[in-house]
């Protein structure tokens, strides 16, 4: 949280602000992501609370970078592993990051007293010009694209963008999406509009502005996302929040909530009861509430046992019962001792781990 000051009746007064968009300093990275990873061709997160996608005959990694500006300690980097110089109409690459109804709802859109923001946001960029990106609602059926400008190559340049609030369209405000941030990499012509202006169209970039993807061995970085409701520009817009790493971290697990194994020891996950000779049930309280009720990956190294002895490889894992507090886990194994007790573990290495995921 920060505390901005605000004047009312001629007296100044401190107000608690909630910042709107989470880890917008990268700070948070469950998955990883601490070397270059390709950027697939569907949705998938890569630093926490924001997605990469790439559909062109190019190519991009994403990486949680310590390259960041003064105050800062991270940035996600874009590197451009194969240009494509000449983008067909349906083409696209991007970094998006949705945000949840409930942390938008007090800016109106979609009522007529919807309110304007500004989006803030530090860039730096081994290619200069005009670059785009836009704000939609989940439906995608409402979309203001908007320009920035890179003015210097390799350098840390804050950026303002402007945004009208938005009185048409149906902007959710609930635990489903409420506004998407889209940052454009190269976008074909199907996919860009008008700039700074609200459209009845999917547009996730402004047209004819500068595509990263097109230069090969490109960079771009970016940090210190925010939203402020209000219109500023540089000199006026406030400081970027900053918040503890243990408050963005649990902010982040309401979304996805990853634990990581270990090379020194064995990681308890939870101790119960073998319910038959081949399924080890335990309980596990998720550190927040999440958004919804996750579902489950694993990777291997998840094991199970009787007693005091866990050496069991297991064979799955499926929820019995779950919620957004806490879920049941059935580990399933071989040879299990029915009525026993049951500690599920993972086994003492760092690649091993076991996520729960309620993803926007």
């Amino acid at each position: 949280m920060s505390i901005t000051k605000v004047t009312e009746g001629g007296l100044d007064r401190n107000r608690i602000v909630e910042p709107i968009i989470i880890n917008g300093d990268m700070t948070i990275s469950q998955r990883g992501f601490s070397s270059a990873t390709a950027i697939g061709s569907s949705n998938a997160y890569n630093l926490d609370r924001y997605i990469g996608r790439e559909v062109t005959d190019g190519g991009l990694n994403v990486e949680q970078s310590t390259t960041a500006p003064t105050g800062f300690k991270n940035s996600l980097k874009v590197t451009v592993s194969s240009a494509d110089s000449s983008l067909s109409a349906d083409q696209r690459a991007y970094i998006l990051t949705k945000i949840e109804g409930n942390r938008v709802s007090q800016l109106a859109f979609g009522t007529s007293g919807a309110k304007n923001i500004t989006l803030a946001f530090y860039i730096r960029s081994s290619v200069t010009g005009t670059f785009s990106g836009s704000v939609t609602n989940e439906a995608e059926n409402r979309s203001f694209p908007f320009t920035y400008t890179v003015d210097s190559a390799d350098t840390w340049e804050r950026k303002t963008v402007n945004i009208d609030g938005d009185t048409s369209g149906t902007w959710d405000t609930d635990n489903t999406t409420g506004l998407e941030i889209y940052f454009s990499l190269g976008m074909g012509s199907t996919y860009s509009g008008t700039a700074g202006s609200w459209a009845g169209a999917q547009y996730f970039a402004a047209s004819s502005t500068t595509n990263l993807i097109a230069t090969n061995s490109a960079t771009w970085h970016l940090t210190g996302l925010q939203i402020e409701e209000g219109t500023f520009d540089t000199n006026t817009i406030p400081d970027f929040p900053f918040e503890s790493f243990a408050s963005n971290l649990l902010k982040c697990q309401r979304y996805f909530y990853q634990i990581q194994g270990s090379d020194s020891a064995n990681t308890l996950l939870g101790i119960g009861s073998n319910n038959d000779a081949s399924s080890a049930q335990s309980y596990l309280k998720f550190p927040t509430t999440m958004r919804s009720t996750p579902s489950i990956t694993s990777s291997s190294g998840l094991k199970t046992g009787d007693g005091n002895s866990y050496t069991k490889d297991a064979t799955g894992v499926s929820v019995d019962s779950g919620s957004t507090i806490q879920m049941s886990l059935n580990v399933q194994a071989s040879s299990l001792t029915v009525f026993r007790v049951a500690i599920n573990v993972l086994s003492n290495s760092a690649s091993s781990h076991i996520a729960f995921s309620s993803e926007l």
